[in-house]
């Protein structure tokens, strides 16, 4: 199993608590920023911490950073420190999380077709 993956989602794994792939796909998006910051990310490129807080106006300082963890974590983004002074931190999507952005656009389309259905359908109707 790779090392990156949460522990939480590694022993539900070995426990055998994920009974679809499905389900387990979805656990790496959980969290309401993570499908926007990866694909900013994806999209984007590198971007550091505080350009993801002007980017995502609407996230606190600690959601920002657990999402970002999280990500981290099940190695879908990793964090690069440059040595300069102040430090410079850069995030940018892995390898791993290249292979989402085709599940993310889908969403985002399917998303965008339905908020014009839903538009259309709101419409006043001429008589």
């Amino acid at each position: 199993m790779a090392e990156t993956l949460r522990d939480s989602i590694r022993k539900r794994l070995e426990n055998g608590d994920y009974h679809c792939a499905k389900e387990f796909t979805l656990s790496m998006f959980s969290g309401k920023w993570k499908v926007v910051i990866l694909y900013h990310l994806g999209v984007d490129g590198a971007t550091r911490y505080s350009d993801l807080e002007r980017l995502f106006t609407d996230i606190s300082h600690k959601t920002l950073s657990n999402q970002l963890k999280e990500l981290r974590k099940d190695g879908l983004i990793a964090r690069k420190v440059y040595p300069v002074s102040p430090p410079q931190v850069e995030y940018y999507i892995t390898e791993l999380g290249f292979t989402l952005l085709p599940i993310i656009e889908m969403m985002y389309e399917w998303g965008r077709t339905r908020i014009d259905q839903l538009k259309a359908e709101s419409e006043p109707k001429d008589k």
